[in-house]
Parts: structure tokens; C-alpha cells; sequence
């Protein structure tokens, strides 16, 4: 009886239902942990070692390296971690990976766990319903640990009959015994599985479940396993195409990291594996002493402990080159700049949002450059006032456009990006962090569209042949300097805690701005009835002085939004 093609699907059936549970508990942790995964990583990644224990905790939690990566690049580019302490946090979680190999191993072949599935899941199910969003992150893990074990045991069962199907076992006998070229095949045939699938645990899964079935041998299956090390960096890399510059690093890091210890490996293969085979005479009384039901998964377990080692060993050869590592990538992958006609969002992309608290930290970074953008821009209007060149007036007029354009784009790329946060669970904190950046960037595109407004009453004034008097100048470049003053503390208010915020300080600047309008408003209309500048030209000069105050209004209003509830009062 052949394998049809019923078979097929119901084999990647079984693997996406194996994947699917392992995504559900995933999130289930991620979820349940929150802002104390967060602290974890601020506290113990300081030193390189703690950092790879670190990525060895937080995999072991989540079972998914691939999660744990992308967790890291969001921290990374929120600036909680440094790319040395990334990396550092990726080796740890390439072993952390290995944990689940094990679990399939000891219980998912020898022990009936789809047995204790149900009522696994009879446990979580009513947990789902609780007003409380602790409880249902909870059901969520205990739901995706049953699902993942469902899965195993139908991709067991899907698994191809050899004596049903003898054409498998001559396909590999084709290809077996042929030395190194028999193991770079299957190192490719392991990372072009992983690339597939898009899950190293789940290829690694289905590895051993073609070795307990007998298909491929265990050294096959070694080499297979070498290739799943590959294939899931390229799976990230493919990832951060899309992603900023912080993801990009990270991605490479964690290529150059895995195929360097895939090629050392390859070098010393044979040797390796009679390594393991020692390791496993100690380890093999052990087990079948405690769990007498693994005796027959021997082969399985110890892939399980060559997968360990090899990452244990890679990461403890590769973990004192971070540093060159990180120097590396960074050639690699420079950063793109602020160039105005080719301005892109750094700290955000709109890849998988996997971490709801990074992804915050991430947009509230994207947020003050933004402003560091808007100030700059409110800086040409000066240079306008200023400028005597016609061709660098037409040069700086251009340049205000390019960046109103730039800020229609951005806070429309931040709405985007926070409602794809948003898709997810949030508590109340997180919701009301989320509309205070979508407030912020709304006033900063709002300073945007002031500058431009600005931007074409000068043009016009120029076009027109209207001039100021001295006096005129003078008093708007005070007003604008005023204006600028209060834009460098909003700034640095977006860069520090909403608790260590002068308010006081923001309110005076408001008092300043407003006297200062008041004033300039007074003297505007006894400086018309003395007929001292003409209508049209004092009709700018008002047009010109009123903006400033507007944007001196959404500069204070910024910062008040961070301390006050207009619309959030959270400390982050």
C-alpha cells in the first residue's frame, strides 16, 4: 500500500497540529509572565553568562526559540537590552530549545500522555472564562500543553508503515554510507524541514519521530538535528526583512552563531558522536532505573542528549566572542540614519509583535525621534525668515514639505503598528499607554502641519514682495526661540520616567509663550493704527506669531499628557 496523498496531508496535519499547540502555550506564558519576563531580562543579562542563563529560563518557559529571539529583538530595540547582551540571551535560548527534545522523548513516545490531554484540558477550559486576564493566560498553557502532546501522538500515528512502504527505506539506503556526503545531505534535509515548518521544535519533533519509527538512522538523525540549528536562523532572518535595524543584527547574529558551530561540528562529527555515545553509558542506567517505560527509546534520548551537548559546548566555545560578534553584525547591518528624503521608523516594524510591554517601549522610542524630527523641522521655518538666497529658500521650502509628508507617514505607521499591538489581550495600564503615545504622535503630526502652514505664509510673503521692518523679525525669532526652548524640554521629557517630569516647569514655559503672544498681539494692533509696517505684511507677521503659540500649545500639551490623565498617568 503506497503513501497517498491523503497521507501527506494528514501528516502535515499532525505537524501543524503539534505547532499549533506549541504557539498557543507560547503565548499562554508570555501572557501570563508580562512585565515580569521583562524584569527578568533588565536584571540578569548585565554579564554575558548570566545573559545566556537567562535565554535558557525564559525558552525552557515558552518552549520556542524563535519566540524568544523575536522577545529579545523587541527588548533590544526598546533599548532594555544591548545587542552584546541579545546575543548573549540567544546562545542561552539555543539551548533552552533543547528541553522540549527531551520532553517528547522521555514522555511523548513511551508514556500514553494524549490520554491525560483531555483532561488537561478539562483543568483549563473553565479557567478561559474568568474575568481575570491571569487566569486565562493560565488556561492558555495548560490548553496548549495538551494540544502540543495530541499533536506528537497524531504525528506518530501518521508516521508512513516501512513494510507498507518499502520505497522509503530504499530512498535511504540510496544515500546512506557515503560518509561526509551523506551528512551534509541531511544537515540541508534538516534545515530545509525547519524552513518549512517554521519551527525548530516541531522539526526537531518530527526527527525523532522518524527515529522511533525506525525511517532514518540516529546519526542521520544527528546530522538532521545540526541542520534544524541552521534552518531556524534563516527562518528569523527571513523574518527581519521586514523588521528594523536592531532585528536585522540580531537575526545575523544568530546565523553566524549557529553555522559556526555547525561547521566546527561537521569537522569533528565522527568524534562527536562517539562523545555522546559516552556521555549516554552513565546517563542510560539512570533512566531506565527511574522511568523503565524509556529502555526503548533509547535512540531517541539520545539525540535528545547530543542536541544538548552540541548547543552546551557551541555556546560555551562561542560566548567569549560576543563582543566581535556584535561588531561583526553591526558592519553588517549599519544603521540607516535620519536622512530626510529617506526617513524610516527604527525601533519599529511591522513584523510579529510577540511582547504587548516591549512593543510599547519600542513605539514610545519611535515617539521621541519623532519629535527630534519635528524640531528639527520647526528649525527651517527660521532659516525661511532668514534666507536671502533665493535657490536655498526654494531648497528649505522643499525640505519643510518633505518633512510634513515624513510625519503624516509616521504617526500613520505608529497607529498601524499600536493596532496590531492592540489585536492582542491588554490589561488597563497597557491600554492607557498606548492612547497617550497615539495622543503624543497625534500632536507631533499636528506641529507638522503648523510648520508647513507656516512654511507657505513665507512663501507667500516672499512671492508677494512683502517685507518685514527689523522689528518684526527680531520679535519672531524671540518667539520661535521660546517655542524652540520649550520643544528641547518636551523632548527631554519624552526621554525619562512620566515621574521625574518638571510639570511646573512645562507650565511656565506655557506662561511665557502665552504672554509673550499677548504681548506681540497688543503692540501688533498700536503698531497698524500708527500705520508703522503695511497691512499685508503685518497680517503675516500676526498669521506667523499666532503659529508659534499653537505649536508652543501642543509642546506643553505633550508633555502634560505624559504626567497627567490626558489621557494616561502611567510611570513608564
Amino acid at each position: 500500500m503506497g503513501f497517498s496523498f491523503l497521507d501527506f496531508l494528514t501528516l502535515v496535519g499532525a505537524l501543524g497540529f503539534f505547532i499549533y499547540g506549541m504557539k498557543v502555550m507560547s503565548d499562554g506564558v508570555q501572557k501570563a509572565a508580562g512585565s515580569r519576563l521583562r524584569s527578568i531580562l533588565g536584571s540578569m543579562t548585565r554579564n554575558r553568562y548570566l545573559g545566556v542563563f537567562t535565554g535558557f529560563l525564559i525558552t525552557c518557559l515558552i518552549q520556542s526559540s524563535s519566540a524568544t529571539t523575536v522577545m529579545i529583538v523587541s527588548f533590544a530595540n526598546a533599548g532594555l537590552l544591548t545587542l552584546m547582551e541579545s546575543i548573549a540571551v540567544i546562545m542561552g535560548a539555543n539551548i533552552g530549545t533543547t528541553v522540549s527534545a527531551w520532553l517528547i522523548s522521555v514522555f511523548g513516545f513511551k508514556f500514553n500522555i494524549s490520554a491525560i490531554a483531555l483532561p488537561i484540558i478539562a483543568i483549563g477550559f473553565p479557567m478561559m472564562f474568568s474575568k481575570k486576564a491571569i487566569f486565562r493566560s493560565t488556561a492558555e498553557v495548560f490548553i496548549g500543553f495538551a494540544l502540543l502532546f495530541l499533536g506528537l501522538d497524531a504525528l506518530k500515528n501518521s508516521i508512513p508503515d516501512l513494510n507498507q512502504n518499502p520505497e522509503v527505506l530504499n530512498f535511504l539506503s540510496e544515500y546512506a554510507g557515503r560518509g561526509i556526503v551523506t551528512t551534509l545531505l541531511f544537515v540541508l534535509v534538516g534545515t530545509l524541514v525547519t524552513i518549512i515548518v517554521q519551527s525548530s521544535s516541531a522539526a526537531m519533533a518530527l526527527t525523532l519521530t522518524l527515529l522511533f519509527n525506525d525511517i532514518i538512522s540516529y546519526e542521520i538523525a544527528a546530522a538532521m538535528v545540526l541542520g534544524e540549528n541552521i534552518g531556524t536562523t534563516i527562518t528569523a532572518n527571513l523574518a527581519a526583512m521586514v523588521a528594523n535595524v536592531h532585528a536585522k543584527r540580531a537575526a545575523r547574529a544568530h546565523f553566524i552563531f549557529n553555522l559556526m558551530g555547525v561547521l566546527w561540528m561537521l569537522a569533528f562529527f565522527s568524534y562527536f558522536l562517539d562523545l555522546v555515545d559516552y556521555l549516554w553509558q552513565p546517563l542510560e542506567k539512570i533512566f531506565t532505573t527511574i522511568i523503565p517505560e524509556v529502555r526503548e527509546s533509547q535512540s531517541e534520548l539520545k539525540l535528545s542528549l547530543f542536541h544538548t551537548v552540541f548547543n552546551v559546548i557551541n555556546t560555551a566555545l562561542m560566548v567569549g566572542f560576543i563582543p566581535y560578534i556584535a561588531k561583526i553584525v553591526t558592519l553588517m547591518v549599519p544603521s540607516r540614519g535620519v536622512e530626510d528624503e529617506a526617513y524610516t521608523l527604527e525601533y519599529i516594524g511591522m513584523g510579529t509583535v510577540v511582547s504587548t510591554e516591549a512593543s510599547i517601549i519600542e513605539s514610545h522610542k519611535e515617539l521621541t525621534k519623532f519629535a527630534k524630527l519635528v524640531r528639527r523641522m520647526t528649525g527651517f521655518i527660521s532659516d525661511l525668515l532668514l534666507e536671502t538666497d533665493k535657490k536655498q529658500f526654494q531648497k528649505t521650502l522643499e525640505r519643510v514639505k518633505k518633512y510634513e509628508e515624513i510625519t503624516d507617514r509616521i504617526e500613520a505607521e505608529i497607529i498601524a503598528y499600536l493596532a496590531k499591538v492592540s489585536e492582542n489581550e491588554l490589561g488597563e495600564k497597557s491600554s492607557i499607554r498606548i492612547r497617550t503615545i497615539l495622543s503624543i504622535a497625534s500632536d507631533l503630526e499636528s506641529i507638522g502641519d503648523i510648520n508647513y502652514g507656516m512654511s507657505k505664509t513665507i512663501q507667500r510673503k516672499a512671492e508677494n514682495k512683502i517685507y518685514f521692518i527689523p522689528k518684526q523679525r527680531e520679535k519672531l525669532l524671540k518667539m520661535f526661540a521660546l517655542v524652540t526652548e520649550a520643544m528641547d524640554l518636551m523632548i527631554e521629557n519624552l526621554e525619562k520616567p512620566s515621574s521625574q517630569i518638571d510639570i511646573q516647569a512645562v507650565y511656565n514655559y506655557e506662561k511665557e509663550i502665552n504672554k509673550m503672544r499677548d504681548s506681540l498681539r497688543r503692540k501688533y494692533f498700536k503698531s497698524m493704527e500708527k500705520g508703522e509696517y503695511e497691512y499685508a505684511s503685518g497680517m503675516i507677521y500676526s498669521d506667523l506669531f499666532t503659529a508659534f503659540e499653537r505649536v508652543g500649545d501642543y509642546v506643553i500639551r505633550i508633555s502634560d499628557v505624559r504626567v497627567n490623565k490626558r489621557p494616561g498617568n502611567i510611570n513608564w
